[in-house]
C-alpha cells in the first residue's frame, strides 16, 4: 500500500475555529485553565491509587538474553529497588519490531537519563532472539538495554504474546479481558519491586491506550489545534518508524 492511501483524509480535518476577540478568548481559555487543574488533580489521585495496589510475589525463574548474556529477572534491576519492563512488539522471524512500538521507544532513552536516579531501571523486552533486535535497535540509533525472552515464559505470562492455545482459538487474554486476537505479540508495560531481602514483586501492567502516557510526541500534540489529527478508523496508521518518513 502506497504511503499517501494510508494518510488521513486532511481536507476532512481542516478545522473552522471560531474568531473572538482577545477578552472572549481569556474567558475561554480561564474556563479551560480550571478544567485543566481540576483533571491534574484527579490524575494525581490516580497516580496515588496506582501506587498503592497491593504486589504479587513471583516465584517464578525468568531467564533472559541480554547484551550482557543470560540474566535472571533479579539481574534486571541492576542494584535499584524498582523496574519497569516495556514488552515491545518483536516476535521471532520479524524483519522488524512494530512501528507503534518504535514510535514509544523513541521516547524512552531521553527519560532514561533520569529514571535511575528516582531507583528505577528501565528494559525492554521482545520474543524475537537477541540476534534479530540487536541490528533494528543500532538501526534506530536507541540507547535503552533491550533484551530477548525467547524461551522463556515471560510474554505469555505477562499476557503480551499469544499462546498456541489462543491462536487456535483466533482468541487472546489482553488487557484484562478475551477478545478476538490481534497479533500473535501485543505492546504492554510492567512493573515490579524488589524488597531489602531480594523477594520479587509484580505491582503493575498496563496495555493498549495505558500506553499513552509514555508518547511524549502525543502530549504535543494534544497542544496544537489540530490536536492529533489522526485516522478515527486507525489511529496510528500515519506512524512510521523514524527513518521512514518522507523527506
Amino acid at each position: 500500500m502506497k504511503l499517501q492511501e494510508l494518510e488521513p483524509n486532511r481536507e476532512a480535518m481542516e478545522m473552522d475555529p471560531e474568531i473572538v476577540s482577545e477578552a472572549e478568548w481569556l474567558v475561554a481559555r480561564k474556563d479551560l485553565l480550571t478544567r485543566e487543574k481540576e483533571f491534574t488533580r484527579q490524575r494525581d489521585a490516580l497516580s496515588a491509587a496506582r501506587r498503592h495496589l497491593p504486589m504479587v510475589k513471583i516465584d517464578k525463574e525468568y531467564v533472559f538474553e541480554g547484551p550482557n548474556g543470560r540474566e535472571t529477572l533479579s539481574d534486571l534491576f541492576e542494584g535499584r529497588r524498582q523496574l519497569i519492563v516495556y514488552h515491545f512488539m518483536f516476535g521471532p522471524g520479524w524483519e522488524e519490531g512494530c512501528k507503534s512500538c518504535s514510535y514509544l521507544a523513541d521516547h524512552f532513552d531521553g527519560a532514561n537519563w533520569h529514571l535511575p536516579h528516582r531507583d528505577v531501571n528501565f528494559v525492554a523486552i521482545s520474543r524475537a532472539p537477541l540476534s534479530e533486535l540487536a541490528p533494528y535497535k543500532k538501526r534506530m540509533g536507541w540507547r535503552f538495554k533491550w533484551l530477548s525472552s525467547d524461551g522463556s515464559d515471560f510474554n505469555f505470562d505477562y499476557h503480551v504474546s499469544a499462546t498456541e492455545e489462543e491462536k487456535a482459538q483466533e482468541k487472546m487474554l489482553y488487557n484484562y479481558e478475551v477478545d478476538e486476537l490481534q497479533s500473535d505479540e501485543m505492546p504492554g508495560l510492567s512493573v515490579f519491586y524488589k524488597d531489602k531481602d531480594g523477594q520479587i514483586f509484580h505491582t503493575y501492567s498496563t496495555y493498549a491506550r495505558g500506553l499513552d502516557l509514555l508518547v511524549g510526541a502525543y502530549n504535543f500534540l494534544d497542544l496544537v489545534p489540530k490536536g492529533r489529527d489522526e485516522n478515527p478508523e486507525a489511529t496510528m496508521d500515519w506512524v512510521r518508524r523514524h527513518d521512514q518518513y518522507a523527506a
